[in-house]
């Protein structure tokens, strides 16, 4: 099958012929039909944060099953699907407890098993045991939620990542409260995720800060009722104006240290500042060290999601008109346009590209 290969940092990804394994008993085989483009992939590209090579990096798709292992019984061929890398184990305190995307046994294959990808019999990685930068996924069936047929794989895919880790992030991770304000800092996938999160949530303001003018534009068509362009304002200074002296929630989806701190100085007191984006490993946020007001500083994994739950909740919310994810699509291509698709994301030119198979 051919798939996008990450062999060395900073260094374009190759379209390469690789070999995918048959299904293990609790493995799910599925044909990628789309797959959004995560900033999330480019920052293991640019070496951000370590991975091994040569691996296919994807995180974030839908498709439909083409096999499953002897012990599978949630899933048959035909299936449209979506896929998630908060693969649980459904064992520990932490799935039985109702957090399965705080699991921190991730079921795999062994080291002593042949891999599940590999090129000219060397093994080849996973990302986040998924791997959707290619036309096969072969993952865990605890990776794996069954959807409606008639919801579009376009949509399907942005659900797999950004719209559960945004949306989730203000629904399950901060809860926030209706008539409550809130701040997304960031407005690219994940960000319009959290924007489309806090209508659902009731929030009775909500504030998008970006650099981008056409991002603004489109946060505002999802929901945003006020925009700040940081690139030419003090965010911190014009969200104090707006709100007479801080909101209720505030979101950071960006993964920078400077947005995160604007997160914290943007609280009114009593405040949360929940951390969405994936900020360079090695990097100190710095709040004040008084005067703290009772305000919250927390971290937000993969929406805090349930995602068997979640994600088909998000699917209906989609079909009923409530969730827009067509508009979040800037760009569309094919497998091979891969790196365009993440220079065009580093450039701030789309909120989400969407990579479509066959």
């Amino acid at each position: 099958m051919r798939a996008a290969v990450f062999n060395e940092i900073n260094q374009p990804l190759t379209i390469e012929d690789i070999q995918v394994d048959k299904p293990a008993s609790h493995e799910v085989l599925v044909r990628t039909v789309a797959t959004g483009v995560c900033h999330s992939d480019l920052h293991f590209a640019e070496g951000l944060y370590p991975m091994q090579t040569p691996t296919v990096l994807g995180h974030e798709g839908a498709g439909i099953v083409e096999a499953v292992g002897e012990l599978v019984t949630d899933f048959a061929p035909g299936d449209h699907v979506i896929l998630c890398l908060s693969v649980f184990c459904g064992k520990c305190e932490h799935c039985i407890s109702g957090h399965p995307a705080r699991c921190p046994n991730r079921p795999t294959r062994a080291a002593t098993d042949a891999s599940r990808l590999s090129r000219n019999g060397e093994p080849v990685g996973q990302m986040s045991n998924l791997a959707t930068y290619a036309e096969q996924m072969l993952v865990h069936e605890n990776s794996v939620v069954k959807i409606r047929e008639d919801m579009p794989f376009e949509g399907a895919a942005l659900i797999g990542c950004g719209v559960t880790t945004g949306v989730g992030a203000v629904l399950n991770t901060a809860r926030i409260e209706a008539g409550s304000s809130v701040v997304v800092f960031g407005t690219g996938g994940v960000g319009l995720g959290a924007i489309q999160g806090a209508k659902l949530g009731g929030a009775a303001q909500i504030i998008a800060v970006d650099i981008h003018e056409s991002k603004l534009k489109t946060a505002l068509d999802l929901g945003a009722t006020h925009v700040v362009d940081s690139s030419s304002h003090d965010p911190v200074e014009a969200i104090i104006d707006l709100t007479g002296g801080g909101v209720d929630y505030t979101f950071e989806a960006v993964g920078l240290k400077e947005t995160a701190e604007a997160c914290w100085e943007s609280l009114k007191p009593g405040g949360t500042a929940t951390i969405v984006g994936m900020i360079p490993v090695g990097t100190k946020i710095e709040i004040e060290g008084s005067g703290l007001r009772e305000r919250k500083l927390q971290g937000s994994s993969m929406g805090s999601n349930r995602f068997k739950i979640d994600m088909p909740k998000y699917v209906e919310f989609y079909m009923q008109g409530r969730l827009l994810l067509d508009e979040m699509v800037s760009r569309r291509g094919k497998l091979d346009d891969i790196n365009e698709a993440f220079r065009a994301m580093k450039a701030g030119e789309v909120a989400r590209t969407v990579l479509m198979f066959g």
